[in-house]
Formats: structure tokens, sequence, C-alpha cells
């Protein structure tokens, strides 16, 4: 009896060893089937925004315009044969995206809009906007149901990157705020998925 009770004893944490693997490998399959989070789709979308976004504001607005001169950005840049603005871009490529249908949104919005399209419209928006003007460095997440789909709703800063961000929005003639300076918080990008 003394033998079979040490072959219990024995065998128990390989049964305890295989038992907890097998929760373990149960667990990863749900993870897996059940997909990447909204937040963490959220905060992948918004890393390849905001770096397109600086790099077209310091690689082509910054050097072409401010530096070189070579040409100059216009909110009326067809008009004006010049480039688009910023802000314009990232519109387009919104634009673009919700043209595709791909499964989520995004805007630039800002609680000091120049472009009265970019105020935030529903409390999400504002409370998010507000959050991350009050908390640099912070983003905001939440959810809201909009038009009977509920969305998983987050807000990132939209920081002054460069010098033209701040000359552009402080000179503009419909700017609400005049003291913009570099790495102040001018807005937000809003991202939204469905859930």
């Amino acid at each position: 009896m003394k033998k079979n009770l040490s072959k219990l004893f024995v065998m128990t944490p390989v049964t305890v060893l295989i038992a907890a693997s097998m929760v373990g490998c149960q667990k990863e399959e749900a993870e897996q089937s059940a997909g990447v989070s909204p937040k963490l789709m959220a905060d992948a979308i918004h890393s390849v925004l905001e770096a397109d976004r600086t790099v077209y504001t310091k690689k082509v607005i910054t050097r072409l315009v401010k530096e070189e001169k070579v040409i100059k950005a216009s909110e009326q840049f067809e008009d004006d044969k010049a480039l688009p603005l910023p802000a314009q871009m990232f519109r387009f490529g919104s634009e673009l995206v919700a043209e595709k249908d791909s499964g989520f949104s995004y805007s630039l919005q800002s609680l000091w809009p120049i472009n009265k399209q970019n105020e935030p419209k529903t409390e999400a928006e504002k409370t998010g906007l507000k959050y991350i003007a009050d908390n640099p460095g912070q983003n905001y997440y939440t959810e809201e149901t909009l038009g009977g789909t509920n969305y998983y709703t987050a807000v990132y800063p939209d920081v002054a990157v460069a010098p033209p961000c701040v000359d552009c929005h402080n000179d503009h003639k419909d700017t609400p705020k005049t003291d913009f300076k570099i790495g102040d918080v001018m807005g937000g990008v809003v991202i939204r998925i469905p859930l």
C-alpha cells in the first residue's frame, strides 16, 4: 500500500503539470479565437496614423515649406498649386478608410478647431478631448453607442510636432486659440471600432 501511495504522490505533480499546461493551452486557444482586443487594435492603428502624420509634417511640410521654401502649403492647395495641410492629408486618409468599410474609423478633432467640422460631437469625444488636454501623454478609452451600434472609442493626443503646426494654428484667421507651443496637445485622434 505504501508503494501505491508513493506512486500517487509522484504522479500527482506530473498530473498537475499536465493539467496546468492543458488549461494554459485552452486559455491561449480561447484568446486566439477571440482575436485582437479593441484597445490593442486602436493603439496599433494610432501608432501608424501618428507616424504618418509626423513624417508628413516634419519631412515634407517643414522641409519644403519652412526650410527650403520650395512650395507652400494651403487649405486651398488645389487652387494654389500647393501642398495639402497635414490635417487635410489626415482627413483624406480617413475618408478612404471609410469608403473601404475597413472595420474602424478615425478622425482628427479639437476643443479649439480651426475647421468647425473637427469639433467634438458626442459626449465620448468631448470627455476624451478634455481628458487628453488635461493629462498630457495619456490616452482616453471608453465605449459608446451610436446609431444602435456599440463602439470601442479611443482618443489620443494630437501634439504640435513642428513649427508649421504651431504657426498655422496660432495665425489662422478662424483660430479660437493663439498660444500653442511645440509639444502642446492641439486636439485628438478619435478611433472607433465596432464591438
